[in-house]
């Protein structure tokens, strides 16, 4: 299973420092999530095998995510892709519509091209409250192209905020904006639970060849 997740500095783990000028090093979610994966195959094929790659970009927009999709995503040839995008371009005032349609045109593409799509949703904010129904809309259009495609939807704004004030929640982040290591481990555990735990366990048994070349490749 050869897993790409594209995206920006949600995806490359940056943190902000917490105190002085050292800056903490990067907690990747994909540094969690491949932990994760591995555990739950060992449990069950321990012959199988799984490659994660990130590429995530510092400060990148989901235009420029679609510009170099081809070439980090398409041309790696992954069973599965993981999109987690907007946030930035949320922060530089570009309509919701516009981010969606970059979006879109990856959901597209990875469709297109067989990879199984495991679309995010962007996760809240704390600090910045009118930054917040963008994202809710912006997250129910997602969830609503998946719901149309059959595609895996991963709810990390439900995931990370606090449900009284819908506000991205002090235990996960120290800036507001960017995860701490445990909000980043928290955006693994979610897209773990929710889209990659249901096929370790659909194919832990009784496996057509499709389904076992898959988890067995790199």
């Amino acid at each position: 299973m050869r897993i790409v997740a594209l995206g920006d500095s949600l995806t490359v783990g940056y943190m902000s420092p917490v105190t002085g000028l050292e800056w903490p090093p990067y907690q990747p979610y994909t540094r969690f999530l491949d932990e994760m994966i591995r555990d739950a195959i060992a449990k069950t094929r321990k012959d199988a095998k799984v490659e994660i790659i990130n590429k995530g970009l510092n400060g990148d927009l989901t235009e420029s995510m679609l510009s170099r999709f081809d070439r980090d995503v398409l041309q790696l040839k992954p069973s599965h892709v993981i999109i987690l995008g907007g946030a930035n371009d949320l922060g530089w005032g570009i309509s919701v519509a516009e981010i969606y349609r970059n979006l879109e045109k990856m959901y597209d593409k990875a469709i297109h091209h067989s990879i199984r799509l495991i679309a995010c949703a962007v996760p809240s904010i704390l600090g910045y409250d009118s930054l917040i129904p963008p994202r809710v809309r912006l997250n129910r259009m997602i969830r609503s192209y998946c719901e149309g495609k059959g595609a895996k939807y991963v709810d990390l704004f439900s995931a990370t905020a606090e449900p009284a004030t819908q506000r991205l929640s002090p235990n996960y982040s120290n800036d507001g904006l960017h995860l701490s290591a445990e909000g980043y481990r928290k955006v693994a555990e979610t897209i773990f639970k929710e889209a990659l735990l249901p096929l370790i366990n659909a194919t832990s048994g009784n496996l057509e060849p499709e389904e076992s070349e898959e988890l067995s490749k790199m």
